[in-house]
């Protein structure tokens, strides 16, 4: 599924014309975009979140070269998967949880 084909369904969806949909996407996007730029969690519940995660400096190799490089320290989006998006995509519902040592009387 493409930005154009979000686009799409929200102006089917809404009844607004293709233009109106794809400002208001463009607009959520933005604000998504913004909120992460300020070190922002956006929290889309049930569906998921968007975190901003630090990445430690750390030593690298050029693959052209195989010299050793530093690769600096940067901040990156995720995306963390709410429940009910696992739910849909994996279909087995809820994780197992461990067994707890009573149920085998340990």
């Amino acid at each position: 599924m493409t930005k154009a084909d979000v686009i799409d369904a929200v102006a089917v969806e809404a009844e607004l014309s293709r233009r109106q949909a794809g400002e208001i996407v463009d607009f959520i996007l933005n604000e998504i975009k913004t909120a992460l730029q300020k070190g922002d969690r956006v929290a889309l519940n049930p569906f998921g979140s968007f975190v901003v995660r630090a990445r430690q400096a750390r030593e690298g190799r050029n693959p052209k070269t195989g010299a050793k490089i530093t690769i600096a320290a940067r901040r990156v989006p995720a995306f963390v998967a709410g429940s009910s998006l696992k739910e849909a995509v994996g279909g087995t519902g809820a994780r197992k949880k461990k067994p707890s040592r009573k149920s085998h009387g340990l």
